[in-house]
């Protein structure tokens, strides 16, 4: 009888995955501390991020990516057009619909979020010698590759290991 479940060397990356993303999340973390207009909860940096790549986006559709409900999108609006991160307007298409927009603000937050973020990552890949971060770099570019091709291949971003490794 054959073995079930995944073979012990996709358990070993798995777990080391999963220790490296509880290491970047302690990064990440840092970088929401590091904006200059103070700290960036979780669900609204997730709602920054989601409206940036879909500027003009609707509640709805920002619902749907969260995977939250109306009534807690539309508060979770509210706080991020008090601190002056998002602006809703009027939607050109339905007069029923509102839009949602960074404002030049919330673009600061991002940037400088991914500045620090940057930052930090640069210097831990700075104790890695230039054979393991060829290496990291590849294996990078093959999970971002087949974790895109599993959810439906999202935009590749230029600076991505795939992106890369492709011009390497």
């Amino acid at each position: 009888m054959p073995p079930s479940g995944p073979p012990p060397d996709h358990l070993a990356t798995a777990h080391a995955l999963g220790t490296v993303s509880q290491l970047l999340d302690v990064l990440w973390a840092r970088g929401q501390e590091a904006a200059a207009t103070g700290a960036v909860p979780p669900s609204q940096l997730r709602a920054l991020f989601v409206i940036e790549g879909n500027q003009g986006t609707n509640l709805r559709a920002l619902g749907e990516a969260l995977g939250s409900r109306a009534s807690a999108v539309s508060r979770l609006c509210d706080r991020l057009e008090a601190v002056g991160l998002l602006h809703r307007t009027a939607s050109a298409h339905s007069a029923r619909e509102i839009e949602l927009h960074l404002t030049r603000a919330g673009q600061d937050t991002l940037d400088q979020i991914r500045a620090f973020r940057r930052r930090e990552v640069t210097d831990v890949l700075a104790c890695l010698s230039p054979v393991q971060l060829a290496a990291l770099t590849a294996g990078l570019a093959a999970f971002e590759e087949a974790a895109g091709a599993r959810m439906g291949a999202p935009r590749r971003d230029p600076g991505s290991p795939a992106a890369v490794a492709e011009t390497a």
